[in-house]
This record gives structure tokens, sequence and C-alpha cells, in this order.
């Protein structure tokens, strides 16, 4: 037990800049998650960890510095997303001068997907090096993200708000994959069948936060990953308790840095 904060988001974007104005009290929200309806009589509902997820290099810094910030809450996750670019005319594919997006205003061509893949295999072969896992972005490429994965010999993988179907992210439970559920799941049935089908030794708790929100674009929270464990527990007919419990557990062994936390 990690006392009164138990739950992780394992993917969110803190530097995005829908937070640049606020960020410090969207934090302090977090942690405390105050006004919860959900308070257990074992539990106080809140933050224990965030993993602050890059989408391009010139945010690393932006995370790093937030990490310093906020030592022990906020963790740093480094990586290329295969979308790149800030304002939506100027997104493009990825290229080689992580995870794969084919969605085909981004990825149209076969060459397009295969820039993604060699940008992706870089980061996997990066990720085993240095013995850290994958949190990867599959939009519209579900099946093909989860058998390069497997193809390039990925162990430790999170597969964020995957939105495949409940078969394809079966091969992924296979080679010991996680799937981190956002609050969104609230309003998608494809999220709703996939909660159902995988075990729940396979599930982490995300917000995607700015996006991915429990109300259609309308800016989405780190305290929002309530959302997440409460509609889970519904749809497996189990306790909230035993969601968090679980879901926690999973993210401390994808992410074991996460145990530098110090019990609150």
């Amino acid at each position: 037990m990690y006392g009164l904060r138990s739950l992780v988001d394992c993917h969110c974007h803190l530097s995005a800049p829908e937070f640049n104005d606020d960020i410090d009290s969207v934090l302090s929200e977090a942690k405390k998650n105050e006004g919860s309806p959900c308070q257990l009589s074992w539990i106080y509902v809140g933050l224990l960890a965030l993993v602050a997820v890059a989408e391009y290099s010139g945010e690393f810094e932006k995370i790093i510095q937030f990490c310093k910030g906020h030592e022990g809450f906020v963790f740093p996750c480094l990586g290329v997303h295969p979308v790149q670019g800030i304002a939506p005319e100027q997104q493009r594919s990825a290229t080689v001068k992580v995870g794969l997006d084919f969605s085909p205003r981004i990825a149209s061509t076969d060459d397009q997907k295969e820039d993604q893949r060699q940008v992706f295999i870089r980061q996997i072969e990066l990720a085993k090096c240095l013995d850290l896992p994958l949190n990867v972005h599959s939009r519209s490429a579900g099946r093909p993200t989860i058998e390069l994965l497997k193809e390039q010999g990925a162990e430790k993988v999170l597969l964020h708000a995957f939105d495949g179907r409940p078969s394809v992210a079966m091969e992924g439970v296979k080679a010991g994959y996680y799937f981190s559920i956002p609050p969104s799941i609230i309003r998608s049935v494809q999220m709703q069948n996939l909660v159902k089908k995988l075990p729940l030794e396979n599930l982490c708790l995300e917000t995607g936060s700015p996006a991915l929100g429990p109300v259609k674009q309308v800016r989405n929270e780190p305290k929002n990953i309530l959302v997440s464990a409460e509609y889970i527990a519904t749809l497996k007919a189990i306790s909230l308790g035993e969601v968090i419990e679980v879901t926690t557990k999973n993210s401390f062994t994808l992410f074991p840095r996460l145990l530098q936390v110090p019990p609150k």
C-alpha cells in the first residue's frame, strides 16, 4: 500500500500549451482530488505519480524541468511521436531525417508509413539498450504496431489509448504488454469493449491530458484519472479498490523507477 495517493497516470502531456498558464494548480488538484465522490473507507483517491510524455524533441527540456520542480511526482518519458508539428495545419508524419499513426491525413502513402516504422524501430532499439519501457502511440495502426514490437523483441511495452480490436489487443496481452485506459472510455464503445475483454492484470490508467477527456473538446486534466478507474470497475463488475490496486501494481512493474516515490 502506498498510502493515501495511489493512482498512477501512465501517459499525459503536461508540456502541452493548454497547460502553460496553470500547470501548478493542475498538478495540485491532481494530487488531492478534493471533492471526489469516490473516497473509500480505506483510501483517499488521488494521484501518486504522473508519466509526462513528450511528442517532439523540443519538449524534452521543458519536461525535464517539470520533473525537477515536482520531483517524486512527475516522471519523464522522452521520445518522438509519429506525428510531428504543433499546429494542426503543420502536422506531418515523422521521418528518419514513438509509435505508428496510420491515420490517412497523416500517413497516406507507403513511404510515409515506412518512415514511421524506421523511426519507431530506432526508438525500440534505444529502449532495449537502456532497459527502459516503451510508451507507444498506435492510432489506426494497432495490428502493425504490435507485430513490429514483437518482431523487434520489445518486452516492456505500454500501448496507450489503444483503438484496435480486442482480438488484436490480445496478441499484445500474450506478449506481456500493457494497455492504458483514458477517461474518454465513458464515450467510446470501442474502448469499453476492449476493457471488457482484456485482463485487469494487463491494464494501466492514463489521462492522455489535455486530450482524451470525459467530455469531448474540453481540456482533460490528470485529476480525471479517477474516471478511468471507476469505469473499469463498473465494466468488470469489481471494486474500485481492486482496480486501483492492480493498475498501480502494473504501473510499478512497467515503470520501476516510479518505486522511487516515497510512501505518503
